[in-house]
Formats: structure tokens, sequence, C-alpha cells
């Protein structure tokens, strides 16, 4: 009976032991549950998902302006969201009634969400829209900025060279960028950049490879790689600025010079390998229509982009203008081909707000609102561009836009912009588009066969565009 009872009592503390252990175990690999939490009220650890025991922080959670931030006491930590949704709007009109129709329409045209965190001297992004209910990866990025006055940046992210591109579409002053911007101005790319930035001077250099935004790029990058064999390309962008007022905050000027050299890409189709394309919209992102347009260069050797910005603000009044030309260089001493164009606007902030400029990345911010209902600015620019060159007619063409913002809040503003569109002959979107009346009196897409009686021919037509935005 005693060996019985001895052998129970046995069993059971062999139990209880296998037991303890499991939780044990639990506790290390499990995140802490049933009795591994009592354990790690004790000795205040924590583990991940992976097993691994974690460094504790407290956080702590604020709004503001509009934006959820997650920080800790020393600030060595912080985690945010930097989100927006923009909605559009437009209607055309005074266009030639033989010509091709432009359709009215609206369309979500950002619809973003992005994650962003500062861990000591290391930042991450991740920046993704879902505009129309297409995918399109944008920022995804890695910074370290431990060095006094210096970041350094790997992943995929706008190269340093024109300040209307690299301006957060949030901030923009007009409902799109000019369209020697769109044109020409490099966007996200894969690749490294050092920023330098003290004071009246940021320097930028970077070297970039490939985009990758889409499903369809991708597609192309690795159709080029593997059918074959081709390199992704390359390309050097560099940037100067100098900004002889930066402490001051009523006042400022901003002189700025960048130059890239770029060799194609296998971002293109596989048949268009080695070509370059140039091509753009009239400031509209709803009327689809590429009237100045190229088509695919090809046999390139390499291009090389520049660019001169002026820019300057004084309390409520801003301007900005770029000049960017590129040189287009073809194999086997072939033609070099030469497009250019530039803008410049003015904007004036009408109840008291002030103009706010970011001397760490050398480009305008949010104003300041004159009043708790917010303010208003008026605006104006005029842009140009051509894409004739020698033997290619890709089209020229000018607009003149008056636009109209309305600062709500921080995270709310609505635009409206007024846009009238002059274009040449040659902008028929590859001779696909109507721009002039041929000897017999009939539309036509042939710039040779036209006759207008002004001698120019083109698609001229207004736009009234308006866009409402959230930034969260």
């Amino acid at each position: 009976m005693k060996s019985k009872t001895l052998f129970l009592l046995i069993t059971a503390l062999l139990f209880s032991f296998s037991l303890s252990a499991q939780e044990k175990d639990t506790c290390k690999h499990k995140m802490c549950v049933k009795m591994g939490a009592a354990a790690t009220q004790i000795n205040d650890v924590r583990y991940n998902q992976y097993g691994v025991a974690v460094n504790r922080l407290q956080l702590s959670a604020e709004d503001r302006d509009g934006i959820l931030v997650f920080e800790a006491p020393d600030q060595s930590y912080k985690l945010w969201f930097d989100n927006r949704v923009q909605v559009d709007g437009a209607t055309f009109f005074g266009n030639d009634k033989n010509f091709d129709k432009i359709g009215d329409g609206v369309s979500i045209r950002r619809a973003r969400f992005a994650v962003k965190a500062k861990i000591k001297d290391w930042y991450g992004e991740l920046d993704m829209d879902f505009a129309n209910g297409v995918f399109e990866l944008k920022d995804a990025v890695v910074s370290y900025f431990g060095v006094k006055n210096f970041e350094f940046t790997a992943g995929n992210f706008k190269e340093g060279f024109s300040m209307e591109e690299t301006t957060t579409s949030r901030y923009l002053p007009f409902i799109e960028r000019p369209m020697v911007v769109g044109t020409f101005a490099p966007s996200r790319h894969i690749g490294i950049q050092a920023t330098y930035s003290n004071k009246a001077i940021l320097a930028i250099a970077g070297v970039h490879f490939q985009s990758v935004e889409d499903s369809e790029i991708r597609t192309n990058v690795e159709d080029n790689n593997k059918d074959y064999g081709r390199n992704t390309g390359h390309s050097f962008t560099g940037k100067l600025v100098y900004m002889p007022f930066y402490d001051k905050q009523d006042y400022g000027l901003h002189f700025g010079a960048a130059a890239s050299y770029r060799v194609p890409k296998s971002d293109m189709a596989t048949s268009e390998y080695g070509g370059v394309r140039y091509s753009t919209r009239n400031g509209t992102s709803i009327n689809r229509k590429k009237y100045l347009d190229t088509d695919v260069i090809p046999n390139v050797d390499h291009d090389f982009l520049y660019g001169f910005e002026l820019a300057g603000f004084y309390k409520s009044l801003r301007f900005q203008s770029e000049y960017i030309g590129n040189n287009t260089y073809i194999k086997n001493d072939g033609p070099t081909y030469k497009f250019n164009g530039w803008y410049a606007y003015v904007g004036y902030l009408l109840f008291g707000g002030h103009q706010r400029y970011n001397t760490a990345e050398g480009e305008f911010t949010q104003p300041s609102r004159g009043h708790k209902w917010g303010d208003v600015e008026v605006l104006g620019r005029y842009e140009y561009l051509t894409l004739n060159s020698k033997n290619i007619y890709g089209g020229s063409g000018q607009a003149y836009t008056l636009g109209l913002t309305y600062y709500i809040t921080n995270n709310v503003k609505i635009e409206v912009n007024y846009q009238y569109n002059d274009n040449d002959r040659y902008a028929n979107g590859k001779g696909k588009l109507k721009t002039g009346y041929d000897a017999s009196g009939k539309a036509t897409s042939d710039y040779t066969k036209i006759v207008d009686k002004k001698g120019k021919g083109g698609v001229d037509y207004n736009m009234l565009a308006m866009r409402f935005e959230v930034d969260f």
C-alpha cells in the first residue's frame, strides 16, 4: 500500500514538473501565455513571435496636426502614418468639334497608404498607392543619418533632380505638375543616394537603376533579363542648391542646378529595349490623350539631362521656375536630339498666411493659414515644352493655368484649376490625333498636309478641374 502511494506521489510530481516545463517553454516560444505570463510579470521580460527576448520601451500616442504618431519619451523611436486621398474631376471645352473628342471625367488621383519609422539613427518607409483600384509601389527606403549633415538612402525613391518633382503630391501648388517636369524629371527608381545639408547648401548625388512601380514594369525587367540577358541600365544624378537666406522665416531665395547621365533601362518592353520615349498629357490625368509624344527613339547610347531652378518667397508671396533640357545621343555617331521646356508660377495667400520653405529638402512645404477657418491662395503658371528636334516631331505645347486653393485645415484642402492648352500641328499623339485641316477642308492627323488658315494647326482647348484632398 505504501509502495502504491509512493508511486502515485512520484507520478504526480513528474506530471506537475512536465506541465511546468511546458509552460516555461510556451513562455519562451509563444509570447508568454498561461503560466508563462505570470513569470513575465515578475522578471518583466517579453518575447517576440520567434522566441527571442526583446527590449521594451513605453510609447506615447499623439495626434499631430491630424497625423497619428507613436513616439518614445527620448525620441529614439518614432512611428507614424502618412496617408492621403485625392479626388479629381475635370471638364474640357473649346476643342475643335471636328477633332478627336475629349471626355469629361472623375477619378481617385491618389489613394496613398504609407508607414514611416525612425529608429535611432535609421529611417524606414513603405509607401503604396491604390488609386482607382490599381496597386503601385512608391517609396520603399532605408536611410541612415548618423553622420552629421549627411543622409544615406537605399531603396526605391525619387532621384534628386527637379524641385517640383521631389515635392510631395500633398504640397503641389497646382493639381498636376508642369509638362516639362512630367516628361523629363526622373521619378522613383531603385538606387543609392547621399545627401549633404548644411545651412545654405544642399547637395545630392546618387546612382539609380530601373523603376519598379507596377507589375507591367516588373515583367519587362524580368523578360529582358531572362530572355536576353540584358543589364538593368543605370543613371548618375546630382544636384546642388544654394539658399542664401536659409535662416530667415519671412523671406528666402533658392538657386539650384542638376544634371543626370542616363543609360536606357530594362523597364522598357523587350521590343523597345535600348530606346527612350518622351510623352506627356496636358496637365491632367483625366484626359488620357498624350498629344506630345516622340514615340520610341531606338539605338540610344545615353541621355544627358540638365536643369536650373530659381525660386523664392516673401511672407505670403512665392514664385518658382525651372528650365529642363535633355540631349539624346544615338549610337554609332548618330544624331543628337535636343528637347527642352520650362515653367514659372507665382502664388499669393490672400488672408495673412505665410509661405514655408524646407531648407533640408530644398522645396516649398505646407503654408501657414492666416485664420482659424483657413486661407486661400491664388496662383498663376505658364509652361512650355518642345519634343521637336531634327527629324523627330513629337510636338510642342504651351499652357496657361490659373489656380485657387482653399486650405481649410492642415489636412484638408480644395483646389480649382482653369487651364488653356495650345499645342502645335506636330502634337498628334504619334499620328493618331487630328490637329488641322488639309487642302480639301478635311480634318487630318498628317501634319505635312495641314493648310490651316492660321498656318499652325494644333489642338487647343480649355480645362476646368477640381480636387478634394484629405491627408491623415
